[in-house]
């Protein structure tokens, strides 16, 4: 505890938005710079208290009072060394959780928590600046001893998974139906909470330990399960909980209604290919079965393979990638302006050939906005949904709505208004919601900073369309709890007009596509693939990790399930493991 009174002497304090009027204009991300200083003295509001509830906030059990110590005492590199050893991805979860662990501080019982989230996401921000994340390779002797696994996904669990058992000495293949990898960190995240730089940049170490990645490759469809179980001593299943929640009510298959997940992908494509880096391409890995019929796939008798095993002279900085952004020093690049040279802190740009995504225009959608609309991003190609002077409508309150409204407020949306049926929360921690409990309250994120409706406690009854068979209203009604459920309000439905409605409600579990049904595997009665205590299925040495197995959830119980599932695959194929477990597979939130 490097600041005893640090506590009593400090308040909390956060780095600042960029103003709106100015951050709507473009896609960068929305906060400004964070001093050292500043990181520093809010690391030292970290107290000595004995039992570390974030610990249990957070379900990696990151070393929070170890690394804030080490920050207040200037020791930036060893801070990184402590948090490396328990989160793999700490930019996403930085960027991306909404730190449960802050809700469990100690501190927070009678004053403002610490600033965990931002010390983390400043450590790990100058980590890689100063060249301190190398690629962990395994040694010769783990290699040797290492089988073939098969990891199905490449979101946060499927690259935490991937990423330890390549580095347990492991040969491990990640299948990727997109055309990068990232899963809904590349295509569902806004660059506005995370530029994919930061993605982009853990790509490439992971390609340095030596972790293979086939992207555009659908498993189950371009490679069968029989393939997989043939060729592989173990597969993890991690395509996540992909499966929308439908609203069926009359008219939802009106035009201009879309599903979050058809909508947010499409405009991270058309940001990526204006950025130079990419996602101009339009396939979602379908695309594939085009090119069954190509002279490669026919000479092989296999589809082919997009992204298949890259290794190339490891003779370019896996750090230089990423230095398209605004406003950053080169990755890699110290304060003095002398870069890192130790092994294996580069890697050759052919490496990245099939695997991140390439530059390119998106394919011209023939959607013809509103007339006098100018979305505000010139640079950024018309998308095939826009709300680009349109009247928006979000259904959902979440995080995924608030997604799709700083997306909508980028594009030159007329108006956008957010539909949540729940009642809004209230201000402060509730009764029922005590003390570490992560609570629900009302929170205003940067999206529902710039702009928009919120409107609580209503319920869609219908869509109303035009002569055109687009969606020009809904209807909408108040609702109020009942038995569990919810009950119209009498005399309170009204009409909303809209021309574009997004639903961001959720998803209700993995896809049953030809993958599952060949594998066999069993799923549970909240539609996620069953297991046991162990991350493993009903099929043997095959294993499921991340919401397809838990449901979904957040980014840090992804990185968390997929670090605890390699440990068990670890296990499996060895007979022991010293990679560690942060949590079992019947783990939960803190309630």
């Amino acid at each position: 505890m490097a600041d005893p009174k640090g506590f009593l002497t400090t308040s909390r304090q956060t780095p600042a938005r960029r103003p709106v009027d100015v951050r709507i204009m473009d896609w960068r991300e929305v906060y400004l710079e964070f001093g050292a200083g500043q990181v520093e003295r809010q690391a030292g509001r970290c107290m000595d208290c004995g039992i570390p509830f974030c610990h249990s906030g957070c379900p990696l059990g990151n070393l929070i009072p170890e690394w804030n110590d080490l920050v207040h005492s200037g020791d930036w590199r060893a801070a990184a060394e402590r948090l490396h050893a328990t989160n793999n991805f700490p930019e996403f979860t930085g960027r991306l959780c909404p730190a449960p662990c802050e809700s469990a501080c100690v501190l927070g019982i009678s004053s403002d928590p610490v600033t965990i989230k931002q010390v983390e996401v400043e450590i790990i921000d100058r980590a890689w600046a100063e060249g301190w994340v190398p690629p962990r390779r395994p040694s010769q002797t783990a290699q040797a001893a290492g089988r073939r696994v098969a990891v199905i996904g490449s979101g946060p669990a499927g690259l935490a998974a991937a990423q330890q058992l390549t580095r347990a000495g492991h040969a491990v293949t990640v299948f990727e139906r997109a055309d990068a990898p990232g899963g809904l960190l590349r295509y569902g995240i806004p660059e506005f909470k995370m530029e994919k730089r930061h993605l982009d940049r853990r790509l490439i170490q992971m390609l340095a330990e030596g972790t293979e990645f086939r992207c555009g490759i659908e498993a189950g469809v371009d490679v069968t399960a029989a393939d997989l179980q043939r060729d592989y001593a173990a597969i993890v299943l991690a395509g996540g909980a992909t499966v929308p929640r439908a609203l069926a009510v009359a008219g939802a298959d009106l035009d201009g209604i879309h599903q979050a997940m058809e909508y947010l992908p499409l405009a991270n494509r058309a940001v990526a290919a204006a950025d130079g880096a990419g996602g101009g391409r339009a396939g979602d890995g379908r695309r594939a079965k085009a090119r069954r019929g190509s002279p490669a796939a026919a000479k092989s008798g296999r589809p082919e393979l997009n992204g298949s095993r890259v290794n190339g002279h490891l003779d370019q900085s896996y750090r230089e990638l990423g230095h398209r952004e605004l406003g950053h020093r080169e990755l890699g690049q110290r304060e003095n302006g002398q870069r890192d040279s130790g092994p294996g802190a580069a890697i050759d740009a052919t490496a990245r050939a099939g695997v991140l995504p390439d530059s390119g225009a998106v394919p011209d959608s023939g959607a013809v906005p509103p007339s006098g609309a100018v979305p505000p991003s010139g640079a950024v190609s018309e998308t095939a949904i826009s709300a680009c002077g349109r009247h928006v409508v979000i259904i959902g309150g979440g995080d995924t709505g608030a997604d799709c409204l700083g997306t909508a407020h980028r594009q030159g949306a007329a108006s956008v208004t957010q539909l949540e049926i729940l009642p809004r929360p209230p201000d402060g921690r509730p009764e029922g919601q005590p003390w570490p409990v992560h609570p629900a309250i009302f929170r205003v994120s940067s999206a529902h900073e710039e702009g928009g409706t919120r409107v609580y406690a209503v319920s869609t009854q219908r869509f109303v369309g035009d002569e055109n068979g687009r969606v020009r209203a809904l209807v909408l009604v108040e609702v109020e709890p009942s038995g569990g459920g919810f009950r119209p309000v009498p005399g309170t439905e009204r009409e909303l007009p809209c021309d574009l409605v997004l639903l961001a409600m959720g998803f209700t579990g993995a896809e049953r596509g030809p993958l599952m049904t060949d594998l066999g595997v069993e799923f549970d009665k909240r539609g996620n693939v069953a297991r046991d205590g162990t991350f493993a299925t009903s099929v043997p040495g095959v294993f499921v990790a991340g919401d397809m197995g838990r449901g979904q959830s957040l980014i840090v119980w992804a990185i968390a399930e997929g670090r605890s599932a390699a440990a068990e695959v670890d296990a499996y194929l060895c007979g022991d493991t010293a990679l560690p477990a942060a949590i079992k597979p019947t783990a939960v939130p803190l309630r």
